[in-house]
């Protein structure tokens, strides 16, 4: 989301953050300067004098795993607590406008009710907020993203509205562009990864700890190794097919008791629309529809980054593992760009 606003207008400058992750604390602070992101619990950080007394913007995204449609819904992870720390954050800093972007399921959530029920004469009456479901593909992202987002304002100043859609599967849709596509994405990358060297060339001391890095997208063009049983699975798999393309002999037993179910799984990108939402996992083509349209191979660290919308000047920092949980945590960055131009209007 600070990408966003970055690419939104640099009038956006960023004064403090907080995150626990410390290889995404490290990658934050590589990209947006020194001193200003906290690699601490958010209840540390409270309790810290690292808390700014008066900001314009609070932006944030509380952890969804306990409510997300892909996770086990678990009413009590405490994880789903985090949205109360975000509100006292809001109550300590004071700011004109708030944002908080989370999963769709999120607006249906009891943690939704109660952020609700804390405007409605609660803790947060002196706030009001409006939620809606946006999808990143409508703001430019080569990606369909669907996502709660949360735009809230102090009761003296005016609720700052959603952005306009800009895109559309049919681009002569009341003046829309079309859709960004996998293609228009990717199309200039390298079919095969060409930046394996790059992993072991750059240290970064961060948190008392040493990570690999800093990469920019471009020389995350990794490659995996994988076995020829995987090989043959995905030379198997033709333009925007998966596993039901499968031959027999190729099928894990899994799949071959289960002819039903999700259509992603080892599935191939479609060239000609948005990406599926890109997750945390999207290395693994099992996970999900990640295959490269044609490339007999998942899409790589740097695919990811260009289908969030990563401009390549961003700095990732940490293992393999660690950089593809920042990509697939992240806003893309197109839409945080339209939330971050329509909070500029307002102010």
């Amino acid at each position: 989301m600070t990408a966003g606003l970055h690419a939104a207008s640099d009038r956006f400058t960023p004064v403090a953050a907080v995150e626990m992750d410390l290889a995404a604390a490290a990658s934050f602070e590589k990209t947006f300067g020194e001193d200003i992101v906290s690699p601490m619990p958010i209840q540390d950080w409270l309790a810290s004098d690292r808390v700014p007394d008066e900001v314009d913007v609070i932006i944030g995204g509380p952890p969804c795993q306990g409510f997300s449609t892909l996770g086990k819904q678990d009413v009590e992870d405490e994880r789903n607590s985090l949205w109360e720390q975000y509100a006292k954050t809001i109550l300590r800093v004071k700011p004109k406008y708030f944002v908080v972007e989370n999963v769709a399921a999120f607006a249906k959530s009891p943690q939704f009710e109660l952020f609700q029920a804390a405007v409605d004469g609660g803790d947060l009456a002196d706030y009001d907020f409006k939620h809606d479901i946006l999808n990143a593909a409508d703001y430019g992202a080569p990606q369909a993203r669907k996502r709660a987002v949360l735009i809230g304002y102090h009761r003296d100043l005016a609720f700052p509205g959603f952005p306009e859609k800009t895109h559309s599967a049919h681009a002569d849709d009341d003046g829309l562009e079309r859709y960004v596509t996998v293609e228009d994405a990717l199309g200039d990358v390298p079919l095969e990864p060409d930046r394996d060297h790059t992993f072991e060339e750059r240290v970064t001391e961060f948190g008392g700890r040493q990570y690999a890095g800093w990469f920019q997208p471009r020389n995350m063009h990794w490659s995996r190794n994988y076995t020829e049983l995987s090989r043959r699975r995905f030379a198997a798999i033709p333009k925007g097919g998966n596993r039901f393309d499968l031959p027999r002999d190729l099928l894990a037993p899994c799949w071959a008791k289960h002819t039903s179910g999700s259509g992603d799984v080892m599935g191939r990108l479609h060239a000609d629309r948005p990406a599926v939402t890109i997750r945390t996992e999207f290395f693994k083509p099992e996970k999900g529809r990640y295959l490269h349209p044609t490339a007999n191979r998942a899409i790589t660290h740097y695919e990811a980054a260009l289908l969030q919308g990563f401009p390549n000047e961003h700095k990732f920092v940490g293992s393999k593992t660690a950089i593809a949980r920042q990509i697939g945590n992240a806003v893309p960055i197109p839409l945080g760009a339209a939330i971050g131009r329509q909070l500029l209007a307002a102010l």
